[in-house]
């Protein structure tokens, strides 16, 4: 029996057992698009192999057969301080927090009214005290029929964050969301995230995914996210959870004229992890600039899937993903970006670039370019392979030695990536971060007060 063919018809039956719950605890807006995703996901193909978009990652559907489907929120008294304290020097962050999917209330305020009419808080409270704002978004930038592991989403997810930066508004301090997963036992966590940039508005917007307990948590994420009219936003996208962890996002971006949109994608510690990003340059002089980083071992596996589409004129893109592969860590890289016909004056370029540090690691880099305009700039590349022998020799020959040598190898190749991280305190983290983990350490933050278990 093929266990991921029952995938669906598991997350069909489990909204009509528990759909009470499930509405009860989320908002009416919500709930009306739960029918269709529900409709759906009988006639959607389930995530595996035999699906090309999952072709080099086998969704771990006995993780999730394994887990427990909770609906209901966890309810604990402590303060925010004793669960997380990130204490990045010179970040000074607005912090939103959501525990096993659903937002956690700091002081019972489940919407932050920050200045200049800044909202920041959780997104079943927005769709009710705002519900022109969050319908007017909410499902169409990840449309359902993308993918059967969005329409489980719209079925069965309940809260998730919510983030509004009104016309004009530049945010000078990041906006800092941390999703934590907590529990004894394996649970399967949905959340949801709208982010809504209006006209001429900024803002920098740092996402942290981890694991407070050893269970084998899998979870599924969405995020849609609007960049309006010359509107810019540094996405920063971190993921440090343990080996039993399953994690899942689906990020979709529309950049609108002139906008300016730079994604960064950190996949640093993680048993399985898929990250989907589409980025629609739907406006013209639209910007994209997109890089990723994976690092793995063990048997651990990270695949990132991309589609950055040039709809208009006079859009450009840039993707630069690398990779460090370790042990019997394996990887994969499919990269698509597609010009439609009217798209003329593209400019797109990718690249693709891999470590293997052992004959045991594998990775598959996928690049791929559709081009219907002629006017157009385009190029793609991929690479994947060892450690330079000629620069090894020329460190070794100055004295250093052969794991300095290959450390400083693996941490310059790794920088190409993070220095393009636009805030300075976290550039500097993430630099310490990926230093240890090639080292051979825990990659958690030292001043991290979270008992991350990395098995």
């Amino acid at each position: 029996m093929n266990i991921n063919s029952n995938i669906n018809r598991e997350a069909i039956g489990l909204f009509h057992s528990n759909s009470s719950t499930i509405e009860s605890h989320s908002s009416r807006l919500l709930n009306q698009h739960r029918a269709q995703a529900l409709e759906l996901l009988e006639q959607l193909p389930s995530p595996d192999v035999k699906s090309e978009a999952y072709r080099y990652s086998l969704f771990p559907a006995e993780r999730w057969m394994r887990c427990q489907k909770v609906f209901a929120p966890i309810t604990c008294d402590i303060s925010t301080d004793d669960i997380f304290r990130c204490n990045l020097p010179n970040l000074h962050a607005h912090l939103a927090l959501t525990l096993n999917g659903f937002y956690y209330a700091v002081d019972a305020e489940r919407l932050q009214k920050l200045p200049q009419g800044v909202i920041v808080g959780s997104l079943a409270q927005a769709a009710i005290e705002y519900p022109d704002l969050v319908a007017k978004h909410y499902n169409i930038l990840a449309p359902n029929v993308s993918d059967s592991l969005v329409a489980i989403n719209t079925a069965l997810v309940q809260d998730g964050i919510f983030v509004y930066i009104p016309r004009n508004v530049v945010m000078e301090q990041p906006i800092q969301i941390i999703n934590m997963l907590q529990g004894v036992e394996p649970q399967f966590v949905q959340y949801r995230n709208l982010i809504v940039l209006e006209e001429n508005s900024q803002a920098h917007l740092l996402v942290c995914n981890h694991t407070l307990s050893p269970a084998a948590f899998v979870s599924n994420a969405v995020t849609e996210i609007v960049a309006a009219p010359n509107a810019v936003l540094n996405l920063v996208l971190t993921q440090n959870e343990h080996n039993q962890a399953t994690h899942i996002s689906h990020t979709h971006i529309d950049a609108q004229s002139g906008a300016r949109v730079n994604t960064h994608t950190l996949s640093l510690h993680g048993g399985f992890i898929r990250n989907n990003l589409r980025i629609a340059l739907s406006g013209e002089g639209a910007e994209a600039n997109a890089y990723g980083l994976l690092l793995a071992d063990r048997q651990q596996h990270i695949d990132n899937a991309t589609l950055i589409e040039h709809i208009v004129p006079g859009c450009t893109s840039h993707e630069l993903y690398k990779g460090i592969l370790d042990e019997d860590a394996t990887g994969a890289f499919c990269g698509s970006i597609v010009v439609h016909p009217n798209a003329q004056r593209t400019e797109a370029y990718q690249n693709c670039n891999n470590l293997l540090l052992t004959d045991t690691a594998s990775m598959n880099a996928k690049p791929q370019l559709e081009i219907y305009a002629d006017d157009v700039r385009c190029s793609h590349g991929a690479t994947v392979g060892q450690l330079d022998a000629e620069a090894m020799f020329y460190l070794r020959s100055r004295g250093i030695s052969e794991r300095q040598a290959k450390l400083l190898m693996m941490f310059g190749f790794a920088h190409d990536v993070v220095q393009h991280i636009g805030i300075a305190p976290l550039r500097e983290r993430i630099d310490e971060l990926v230093h240890k983990r090639l080292n051979g350490e825990l990659n958690r933050c030292h001043t991290c007060p979270i008992n991350t278990v990395q098995q």
